[in-house]
């Protein structure tokens, strides 16, 4: 029995300690009644960014994720988007430093993706959410869908003993009229 435990119990240690970012969204954009309203959705769990936090380890973004989509697609105006990080204060307890790459893609034609461009047509440049800044903001242009995603990133977790915290970010998105 005890030899089935020690085996078992590595493999709960990593299904438990594994980051799983939560993701919030709230739109306040002041839209007038002719303007469409920003509407923004939190992507599935499972298109979640991933990657696995142990004590004393460094390392990446295993599998690049979604965060949010934002359907601006009948709103004219510029829009200003604020991404968060919600939670770091526990975060800070569990890593050294995490740097995640912020991707910000625009809906072609076609349904695909292509990098988006800021509002003065200029692509956005690399983007990064850290523990220090906890919130990252651009403004892109109206009329088009968004997605928002972490693509790449690292980390030095300190510890995996949150003491009922989490190791996983929780982000939370805002978009208002720029």
């Amino acid at each position: 029995m005890r030899s089935k435990l020690s085996k078992l119990f590595p493999l709960l240690a990593v299904l438990l300690l594994s980051p799983w970012p939560i993701a919030y969204a709230y739109d306040y954009a002041n839209a007038s009644p002719q303007d469409g309203a920003i509407q923004i959705e939190t992507a599935e769990p499972s298109t979640a960014p991933e990657w696995q936090a142990f004590g004393k380890t460094i390392g990446g973004v295993n599998n690049p994720g979604d965060l949010f989509y934002i359907d601006a697609d009948e709103y004219p105006a510029d829009i200003m988007v604020t991404l968060y990080i919600t939670n770091t204060n526990e975060l800070s307890r569990c890593y050294k430093y995490l740097i995640l790459k912020v991707g910000v893609y625009v809906e072609g034609n076609t349904d695909e993706w292509a990098v988006a461009s800021s509002y003065d047509g200029q692509p956005i440049s690399d983007t990064f959410i850290t523990l220090r800044n906890s919130q990252v903001s651009f403004t892109l242009p109206g009329d088009a869908k968004y997605r928002i995603s972490i693509d790449s990133g690292s980390f030095n977790c300190i510890t995996a003993n949150t003491n009922g915290g989490s190791v996983s970010p929780q982000f939370y998105l805002t978009a208002d009229q720029s």
